[in-house]
């Protein structure tokens, strides 16, 4: 009996050894922490150092997951102790399938944890081992319920958009993507994976400069504008630059520029008349050209300090950005420069004012209005125009379950009507 219970304990080892890996640093008992949520990309190559640092001080002294499909332990060291910043745990888990990302055990590590990493190495390994089951759940439960702060470089980056680039077929080059952005290697995710604030409706990118990837990010934005008939937003990174947006929206870019170009870049469809792609079609070259001007990129060079940034709940308000129109005709891309869009999201006409209150401002659960009048309607926009909630005679509104973000909420009575601009913490 005692050598099948041996034998039985041995196979389970060897199991798990099978579907996981976990390499441990620092204390093995878990500890709650006052932590703060936030959102930490990067470009691929080397790590950004103060931009860690920000990504493990979000993590108030916590406990760190590292989440990978290939390599070992390369973080576990890096973040217990070459930057300097006081955390409790590091513990890596090399996932090799499905029933690693679901293990009961990794899933706790992942629940208990303050800070999430994804390592890069291949983004469609994530989605096929992370999506649609228990991991996907326990990871935007982390998101948004416990608010950590997560972050990933290369492919851990490209994974966190609302859109994503899965990569399925292998990478795309923007030739191919440009000459059809159907092609079979451009295979995109939308809204079925993370849910992560700020990020909706986003489509990252990485290596930016080595090699140019300029063209099919925009392939990828037409994709996405055309398929689910909204605007459409990316977010990329030099292979040596960070970005990391706080809990307001707030995306500061870290790198070493001007010593060395790094830059990130924020790309918005245009704003301004008519967004959407004039031919975006399989088999057909891409062209989203616009008058020139299809989509709109604040270029934003990556300082030491991070100084530098774009507010993301108006993708207009920034420091530092170099403003440029991208296009595309008949597959071909080009660029140009360009100055911040004045854009009106809501596309609403604001008419006489009805002596209104609404607030606070910002808000978190509940919104308050006050007003005399005795009849009113109330109609509540998000960032991209969609309207997401309506109420009618309503002094006080539940809002718990919106995304934090920029909203337009528009009073409407007697055929006058009055416009607000709230954000949501």
């Amino acid at each position: 009996m005692k050598k099948i219970t041996f034998l039985f304990a041995l196979l389970t080892q060897v199991l798990v050894a099978q579907n996981y890996m976990e390499y441990a640093t620092g204390s093995s008992t878990d500890i709650d922490t006052n932590h703060e949520f936030g959102i930490c990309m990067m470009g691929g190559a080397s790590e950004n150092d103060d931009a860690m640092i920000w990504f493990l001080n979000k993590a108030n002294e916590g406990d760190v997951v590292v989440l990978r499909a290939s390599g070992s332990d390369g973080y576990n060291d890096y973040f217990y102790t070459d930057l300097g910043v006081t955390i409790n745990s590091v513990t890596t888990f090399v996932i090799n399938n499905e029933a690693g990302a679901t293990d009961a055990y990794v899933l706790q590590k992942v629940a208990n944890a303050e800070a999430i990493w994804f390592a890069g190495g291949d983004q469609f390994d994530y989605v096929s081992f992370f999506k649609d089951n228990a991991m996907e759940d326990a990871l935007n439960s982390f998101i948004n319920t416990k608010q950590g702060v997560i972050g990933g470089t290369s492919a851990g980056m490209a994974i966190l958009g609302g859109g994503y680039f899965s990569a399925e077929n292998g990478t795309v080059t923007n030739a191919q993507a440009l000459s059809n952005p159907y092609h079979n290697r451009m295979t995109l995710g939308y809204n079925d994976f993370l849910d992560i604030p700020f990020l909706e409706h986003v489509i990252t990118d990485t290596h930016y400069d080595d090699p140019d990837r300029r063209g099919r990010h925009a392939a990828f934005l037409a994709r996405y504008a055309t398929d689910n008939n909204t605007r459409a937003f990316g977010i990329a990174c030099n292979e040596y630059t960070a970005v990391c947006i706080d809990e307001l929206g707030r995306a500061y870019v870290y790198g070493e520029y001007p010593d060395y170009p790094e830059f990130a870049f924020f790309l918005q469809a245009n704003c301004v008349g008519d967004s959407m792609p004039e031919t975006c079609v399989d088999g057909q070259p891409l062209t989203w050209n616009q008058g020139g001007e299809a989509i709109k990129v604040a270029k934003i060079p990556g300082l030491y300090g991070g100084e530098n940034y774009i507010d993301l709940t108006d993708w207009s308000n920034e420091q530092g950005a170099i403003w440029e129109d991208w296009s595309a005709t008949n597959g071909s891309f080009s660029s140009s420069s360009t100055i911040n869009p004045d854009c009106d999201l809501l596309s609403v006409v604001e008419n006489e004012s009805l002596d209104i209150f609404v607030g606070p401002n910002p808000f978190r659960d509940m919104l308050t209005i006050e007003s005399q009048l005795a009849e009113f309607n109330v109609k509540l926009y998000d960032i991209f125009g969609k309207q997401v909630a309506q109420f009618q005679n309503q002094s006080q509104i539940e809002t718990s379950s919106l995304s934090s973000g920029l909203y337009f909420l528009s009073v409407l009575s007697e055929g006058l009507q009055e416009n607000f601009k709230l954000i949501k913490n």
